[in-house]
C-alpha cells in the first residue's frame, strides 16, 4: 500500500515531536544529578582557572541528552519551520511543568510502612529512609525549575530564530552552519540564563560566569562533534519522504512566517 505524502509528513512530525518531548522531559528530571565529565571519560579533573575560580567539568546529567533535543529541534525547524518548533517548544514546557507538579503532589503522599521497611538498607547494609531519598532525588527547588523552564524556552526561541536567519543567508546549502551555529548561540544563552535565574544572590557573578563558561565549553564541544548526526537525520528523512519531496518541504518551511514569540 502506498503511503500518501501528507501522511508521511504527519508521521514524521509525530516521531520528531515524540523524540523532542521525551528527551526534554527526561533531561529535566535527571538534571538533579551532577556528574564529572572528566571522570566519565577516565580523565583527571581539568582544574581550569576561570575568573579566579578553579573549575572542573561538573555537569548536570541532563546535559548528556540535551544535544538530542537541539538536533531534533533543528530537524523540525528544517522541515516544518518556525511554527512547528514553537508549537513543540511550548508544548514541551507545559509537560515539563506538569511533570514537576505531579512529582510534588506525589511527594506529599504518606509512604506505606511496609515500603519503607522493605527498602531501608542499601547494598552495604546501611540504613536509609526511602521516602526521604525519593523526595530528595525527584524534588527540585522551585527557583531551579522556573529558571530551567525559562532558559529552555528562551534557548528554543533563539535557536529557531538564528536557524531561520542563517537559512535565509545560505539557502539549502551549508546545513552544518545553520544547524550547529544556531545550537551554539542558543546553548550559550541557555547556559547563562538558567544559572543567573537559579543562583543570582547565592553565587557571585564571577562564580556564575565561571560555571557557565565551563558548561558551555562542554556544550560547544558536543555540538561540534554531533554535527554529523544532523546530516544522518537529513539522510534518513530524505529517504523516507523522497529527496524531491523533502527538498520541497524544506523550502516551504523556510518561507513560513511567524513572530519571534
Amino acid at each position: 500500500m502506498t503511503i500518501r505524502l501528507d501522511e508521511k509528513k504527519n508521521r514524521l512530525f509525530i516521531v520528531l515531536a515524540a523524540l523532542f518531548l521525551t528527551n526534554a522531559i527526561v533531561a529535566e528530571l535527571i538534571g538533579v544529578k551532577i556528574f564529572s565529565g572528566e571522570g566519565a571519560l577516565g580523565l583527571a579533573p581539568a582544574h581550569l582557572q576561570l575568573l579566579g575560580f578553579e573549575m572542573d567539568f561538573n555537569l548536570t546529567a541532563g546535559a548528556v541528552i540535551w544535544p538530542v533535543v537541539f538536533i531534533t529541534s533543528d530537524l523540525i525547524n528544517e522541515y516544518f519551520g518556525k511554527p512547528g518548533v514553537k508549537r513543540i517548544s511550548y508544548l514541551a514546557a507545559f509537560f515539563i511543568a506538569y511533570s514537576f507538579l505531579v512529582i510534588f503532589l506525589t511527594m506529599e503522599l504518606p509512604p506505606a510502612q511496609w515500603w519503607l521497611d522493605a527498602n531501608n538498607k542499601d547494598a552495604a547494609g546501611n540504613y536509609f529512609n526511602m521516602d526521604f531519598a525519593f523526595n530528595k532525588i525527584l524534588g527540585q527547588g522551585q527557583r531551579i525549575i522556573i529558571a530551567s523552564l525559562a532558559a529552555f524556552l528562551i534557548g528554543q526561541l533563539v535557536d529557531v530564530y538564528v536557524f531561520q536567519r542563517l537559512r535565509k543567508l545560505t539557502g539549502s546549502k551549508m546545513l552544518w552552519l545553520r544547524a550547529t551555529g544556531s545550537t551554539l548561540v542558543s546553548q550559550f544563552i541557555d547556559s547563562f540564563v538558567v544559572l543567573y535565574l537559579a543562583f543570582v544572590g547565592i553565587f557571585s557573578n564571577q562564580q556564575i560566569l565561571a560555571i557557565g563558561f565551563t558548561n558551555y565549553i562542554y556544550k560547544f564541544s558536543v555540538a561540534i562533534l554531533l554535527t554529523p548526526l544532523i546530516y544522518l537525520g537529513h539522510y534518513v528523512i530524505d529517504r523516507y519522504l523522497g529527496k524531491e519531496n523533502a527538498a520541497r518541504l524544506s523550502e516551504e518551511s523556510s518561507k513560513q512566517s511567524g513572530s519571534f514569540l
